[in-house]
C-alpha cells in the first residue's frame, strides 16, 4: 500500500493558520506593544517549513533528494505567503482598520521618545507611512517570507533522511 503525501498546499494552510490564530492573540491580548512577541511567530514559521520537509522525506520513507525537500519547503512557502498576504489586505482594510492606525501611533511614540527627529519630520514620516502602510506590509512578508522559508527549506533539507533509491542501480540484464 502507497503512502499518501501531504500536499505543500495543505501544510502551507496549516501553518498559516497557525500564524494567523497567533497573530490575532497578539492583537487581542495588545501584544503590539511588544515587538519581540513577532520573533515567537518567526520561530513558527521557522519550525513549520523544517517539519513540512521532515514530513515529507518520512511519507516518502526517505527516497528524496536535498533539491527535492528544498523544493517541498519552498513551495509551502509560497502558499504560507500568499494566505499571509490575503489575510494582511482583509485584516488591514476590512477586520480591523484600526490596526494601522495603533502602528502609526506607536511608530510616531517611538520617534518622540528618542528625541533624534523633530516634529515635522515626524509628521512626514508618519503621514508617508499612513499612505503606503498596506505597501509596505504587502512588500515586507514577501521579502520575509522569502528570506525565512528559503533558510527553513535548507536547514529542514538538511535536516531530514535522505536514502535516495538509484533507479537504474538494481535492474538485471
Amino acid at each position: 500500500m502507497e503512502t499518501k503525501v501531504t500536499t505543500p498546499q495543505i501544510k502551507g494552510l496549516i501553518i498559516s493558520l497557525v500564524l494567523i490564530v497567533y497573530g490575532l492573540i497578539i492583537y487581542f491580548v495588545d501584544g503590539m506593544k511588544h515587538p519581540e512577541l513577532s520573533y515567537v511567530q518567526y520561530a513558527l514559521f521557522l519550525a513549520g517549513i523544517i517539519w513540512a520537509c521532515v514530513s515529507y522525506s518520512n511519507q516518502l520513507n526517505a527516497n528524496v533528494t536535498f533539491g527535492n525537500l528544498f523544493a517541498h519547503g519552498f513551495k509551502t512557502t509560497a502558499v504560507i505567503t500568499v494566505i499571509t498576504l490575503i489575510y494582511t489586505v482583509l485584516a488591514f482594510k476590512v477586520l480591523f482598520p484600526e490596526m494601522v492606525d495603533k502602528s502609526i501611533e506607536m511608530t510616531r511614540q517611538k520617534l518622540e521618545a528618542s528625541g533624534k527627529v523633530t516634529d515635522s519630520q515626524i509628521d512626514q514620516q508618519t503621514t508617508m507611512m499612513k499612505d503606503h502602510f498596506t505597501l509596505f506590509a504587502v512588500v515586507g512578508i514577501i521579502i520575509g517570507s522569502a528570506i525565512i522559508g528559503a533558510v527553513s527549506s535548507l536547514i529542514g533539507a538538511a535536516v531530514a533522511k535522505k536514502k535516495p533509491q538509484d533507479p537504474f542501480g538494481n535492474q538485471a540484464i
